[in-house]
This record gives structure tokens, sequence and C-alpha cells, in this order.
């Protein structure tokens, strides 16, 4: 995506610096011009053929180097990877005052970027007294590179107290500097402010300069002021469509990258989508376990070549595991031979939402000895994996290994991992060692995993100090009061969950509602919990309805116990019955071939009504339904469910 921020190709006219060494063509050539002239010619000889440290003793016996043999002496360095020799070459620079040509100047910076010496590029523009657009483009190109994003700034507020004017690499480079640092209000507002000079500079009809403003707004999660960008651009490309289609994929907005690339392909002109676009499009399918979508997708990645490309393989392999059919996303995994870590990732991460831990396990072990050293993520996949099926021994002795056998310290992902692998197993007392004795300052993820597993085992003491610390770290999460009011609300303390409520409210907070996907002929359906404004409500409420008063006859009892509001039986009931994920298997009840089993996204956790629903009417109507909620998948058949009741 930030292929424009390549070192600029534009040279600078020669500085005067440099043509006090130039010879004129009317002028008769002395010997020792034609001597010197000769010199040069070796030394750029040299550096084509690859020999740069004789290029070098032949640089020592040259009075007069030209810009072209410096350039190409400076170009041998980063070929060779050679930071001795890059010194040695800006030694004779500085001896005869080269140093001060603007042109040079920008290629030592770019030189010094490639070694990996971002001092030395601080130091050849600290000392050039002539700087041009393009040595403060240079500079600004490696400090944001070296992920030095705010000193980027500083210098960007010191160049416009100058008489330089930025150009189109200029604003492209401070922008991306923008995300260079941690994310912050005060950076957010930068943005804004280069965003408003670019307008008033008139460089909004630069594809480049906008289509990295989209990046960046989508980086600081303001999904709006993309959106504005990309609608208000004059000319859209590939990577612009690419970028905004990335940034509803990315920030939760999965129907809008699917409705965007469906946009994007009626376009006349030559937008096709490439890997990047396909990449985005396949995780927003993920998202929604958009299968039917998915398959159309897989046929266009084929007929346009793309499934060689393994950033395309591994969001293919996810796209399928989060879709319910990993023997597709095996069959993509087997047909590639070059395996990176990342797809064996992939891989793994699919077995384990569904609950195969035994099988995520051997995966992981088959990577090691097929000579993949496993990542951070990997340990993360696998651990998940062992927290889903309740391999607690096999978890605990993978998480020993990170540090033993592979050198690697854990995270605080990791950390979080264990806790909620012990604490759905109801090892509270291990779980809470575990915190106490973390090698990090434990964050929101660790704190979070804990309170997860309080809910689960109803353990109000331990949820009150998670969310003790929770609130601190994270006071506008609404998932952590609505999770303690639920602890509450199960241990029968209704006052509690009221001043839980309250202090939401006071806060200005709202509980995420429940939402829930199906996918019926390639087409998306949402459906949010009680929603009495869908217009196929009545119809599927009345089914369910119907299905409830049925399978209580085959002992279905619904579990009112989830509802956080002191009411009356009946109204539990309503309230339940109207969860989205109930709502979203009735409408496929209704309008799904009785073959195909019917897949439903939630986007919380699937709560234990509507698990005991599932259970009872994937008996009761004989079908096949996957529930992939925000944890894990649950695949109901013949009146059971894959988790064996532990998730």
């Amino acid at each position: 995506m930030w292929a424009f921020l390549a070192p600029q190709i534009i040279k600078p006219p020669s500085s005067p610096t440099r043509r006090l060494f130039s010879t004129s063509r009317s002028s008769p050539k002395s010997p020792l011009c034609s001597l010197s002239s000769n010199k040069n010619q070796l030394i750029q000889s040299l550096c084509k053929q690859g020999n740069l440290k004789q290029a070098i003793q032949v640089l020592s016996q040259e009075p007069n180097p030209t810009q072209r043999t410096y350039e190409l002496l400076i170009l041998s360095c980063i070929g060779r990877n050679s930071l001795s020799d890059g010194l040695r070459v800006h030694r004779h620079l500085s001896d005869d005052g080269s140093d001060q040509d603007p042109f040079l100047a920008t290629k030592l910076i770019n030189m010094y970027l490639e070694l990996d010496s971002i001092d030395d590029a601080r130091k050849v523009f600290d000392k050039i007294r002539e700087r041009t657009i393009y040595v403060w483009n240079a500079i600004f190109r490696a400090l944001t590179l070296a992920g030095e994003g705010l000193e980027v700034l500083c210098l960007y507020r010191q160049m416009n107290r100058t008489e330089i004017q930025s150009d189109r690499f200029t604003y492209t480079f401070v922008l991306k500097a923008c995300v260079a640092s941690e994310a912050s209000p005060e950076l957010l507002t930068k943005v804004n402010e280069i965003h408003a000079h670019i307008l008033r500079n008139g460089f909004e009809s630069q594809v480049h300069i906008m289509t990295t403003l989209v990046d960046v707004y989508s980086w600081f999660w303001c999904v709006g002021y993309a959106a504005n960008v990309f609608d208000k651009m004059p000319v859209r490309n590939v990577v612009s469509w690419s970028a905004m289609i990335a940034c509803y994929a990315n920030n939760g907005k999965p129907f809008e990258a699917l409705e965007l690339f469906r946009e994007m392909m009626l376009e006349t002109n030559d937008s096709f989508p490439n890997s990047v676009t396909m990449v985005s499009v396949l995780q927003a399918c993920a998202a929604l376990a958009a299968l039917e979508q998915g398959k159309v997708l897989h046929g266009f990645i084929l007929r346009r070549s793309l499934d060689s490309i393994l950033p395309v393989i591994n969001a293919l392999v996810t796209m399928y595991g989060r879709c319910g059919k990993l023997e597709l996303g095996q069959r993509v995994f087997d047909q590639t031979k070059k395996k990176d870590v990342v797809l064996w990732n992939s891989l793994i991460s699919s077995y384990g939402i569904h609950g195969f831990g035994n099988k995520a396990i051997q995966l992981f072990k088959e990577m090691i000895d097929n000579g993949v050293s496993p990542s951070h993520v990997s340990f993360g996949s696998v651990l998940g994996a062992c927290s889903h099926a309740g391999l607690v021994e096999e978890g605990k002795m993978l998480f020993e290994s990170m540090v033993k056998e592979h050198g690697m310290y854990p995270t605080a992902h990791h950390y979080a991992c264990m806790v909620d692998l012990l604490g759905r197993a109801n090892r509270l007392d291990e779980a809470t060692k575990i915190v106490e004795e973390m090698r990090i300052e434990p964050g929101p993820l660790v704190w979070g995993a804990l309170l997860g597993s309080c809910r689960i085992h109803c353990n109000v003491e331990l949820a009150e100090r998670a969310c003790r610390r929770l609130f601190e770290l994270e006071p506008t999460n609404a998932g952590n009061y609505v999770l303690l009011a639920d602890i509450y609300a199960q241990a029968d303390m209704w006052r509690e969950v009221k001043r839980v409520k309250k202090l939401l409210k006071a806060r200005g907070l709202q509980k995420v509602p429940g939402r829930s996907w199906i996918e019926i002929e390639r087409k998306l359906h949402s459906f949010m919990s009680v929603d009495e404004f869908n217009p196929h409500y009545e119809q599927l409420h009345a089914l369910l309805f119907k299905l409830s008063t049925e399978m209580k006859e085959k002992g279905y009892v619904p579990r009112t116990d989830v509802v956080l509001y002191k009411l009356d039986e009946e109204e539990k009931e309503r309230i339940v019955l109207g969860h989205s994920e109930k709502l979203a298997v009735a409408f496929g009840l209704i309008n799904s071939n009785h073959v195909e089993p019917i897949r439903v996204t939630k986007n919380l956790r699937l709560c234990e009504d509507c698990h005991t629903f599932a259970k009872f009417i994937s008996k009761f109507a004989e079908r096949e339904i996957l529930i992939r909620d925000v944890n894990r998948y649950h695949h109901f058949q013949n009146g059971a469910c894959s988790c064996g009741d532990y998730w």
C-alpha cells in the first residue's frame, strides 16, 4: 500500500558546487582533464561490475570525482550492504565539499536509511546548508521508515517556517509519519491539519496523497473521514479502491467492504482488483461467514492467476475456516507448495476456533518438523486452540516451551490465552497466579480474560478485582460493565446490577447490541436482537414461538437467567426468544435448502439459552446448524454441539 514511499526518481538540477568540478565542453581538454575523466569512467565501470573495494581505491587517486561517480559509489554501497564502505565514500564527499551538493545529500540519506544507520542520515541533513525540497523529503522518508514519526512532524513544522513549498512526496511522507508512532488524539489533529494544508494548496487531485490520507484515517479508526476523502477523489486507481475497502474490512464494517468491492467491479476503467484488494475482500467474507461469496471470489482469484500469491492463499484458508468449511481451507493449504509461517498459522487458527485442539497441536508440531519456526502468532493460535478444547496440560507445556525451546518471551496476548485456558477449566487460582507473576504489566487483554472466566464460573470477588483494573485501563469499554452486571445477576445481586447500569449510563456508554448475519443465495441478511422493525420479524417470531412451545414438550427449558432485568418469566422468555441468532436461524429454516447447513455469525458471545435452543432445533428440525460467535464455532447436529458445552 505504501509503494509510493520509494525513493524519488526526479533528479534536481546539479548544484553550483558540482559545476566547480565540471569541464566545459567548448574548452580544449588538457591531459590532466583527460586523465581525470578516465579515472571517473573507471570508477563508474568498477561500480557497475560490482568491484566496490577497487572502485574506492581508485577514488582516492581522483582529484575531481563527478556527481555521477559519487552516485554510483553510493548505490554500490547499498547494493553490497556495506556501511563501512559507505562511510569511506561519505568521507571523500566531505573532504572535497561534495557533501553540500543537495542531490548527493539525498543519496547519502537514502543510503544510510538502507544501511540501518539513521543517526548518520541525520548528520548528513544537519550539515548541509542548502536544503532543497528533495533533501527535506529524503530525511522525512528516512525518519518515517525508521519509525521516528514525531521527529518528522517537528522537522515539517521547521520546514514550513522557511520558503520551501511542500510537494506531493512531502505530504505522503508526513502523513505516513503520523502513523509511525502510537495513535493519539494529538496526532489525529495533526492529520487534520495536514489534510487542510493539502486542500489549501490544491493537491486534492493527487491520487497518491489522497490514498495515503484514506489509509491514515483508517489507522485512526476514522472510517467516516476516510470515506469522505475517498468519495471526493476525482480520480481513483486500484490502490485507492483497495485502501478504502481495507479501511472498511479492518474497522468492523465488512458489509460496506463487500458493497464497495461490487461498486469497484462495475467500474468501466482499468481498476481491476489486485492481490491486496482480494485479501481485504476475503477478510470481509470471513467476518460475515459469507461462504458463497467467498467461493465466487476464489473463482475470480483462479481466473486472474492470483492463487500463487501467499497473502491471498492465507486469506483463502482463513476465509474457509471462518465460514465453517475446514476441508476447503485444508485443500487450499495442501495444494500450496511453499508454505510460510503465516499460512501455517491460518490453518492452526482455523482448527482452533472449531474446537479441534489436538489437530491444531499436531499441525503446530508438523510446522516445526518442516523447518518453519513458530512466530508469536503461532503460539497465540495454538494456545487459543487448547483453550477452546480444554487441553490444559498441553497448553501449559506449549506456553513453557516458548522460552525454553524457542527463546521467545510471551506477550500480553499469550498470557491472556493462558488465563483463559485455566479460567475456563475453573482453575481460577492458577489463572490469578499467572496474572500476579507476569513479567510484564497485565493489560486489558489479560484482565479481560480473567473477567470472562469469572462470568463462566460466577466468581464475584475475583470479577470485582478484575473490573477495578479494567475500569482504569478501558474506561469507555461498555463490555466490561455488562459482564460485571451479568455476574452480579447470576449471583442474584440485583442492587449491584442496578449500580453498574447507573455507572454505565453516567459515563455515556451503551451496551453493544447483539447482531447476527446469515447468507442465503449469496445475499447477506442482518438481524438485531428483538428487531421489531425488521420486515420479517413477525413471521420469524411466530415460527420461534411455535418451535419453542413444541420443544418445551421435549424437555427444552428457556434460560431466562441471561436477562439482566427483574421481570416476570413470560417477559424474559419473550426477550430471549428475540435474540438475533435465533432470528437468523429461523430465517435460515424458512429460506434455505434443507440439505445445506444453516450458517450464522454473531458479533457477541453466544448466550446459554441460544446454545440450548440451537441444540434442540438441530434435532427437532433435523438440520445442521453452524453458529460462529466472537470466540469460536458451534457445530450443532442431532441435538449436540461440537463444543461439548465447554465454551
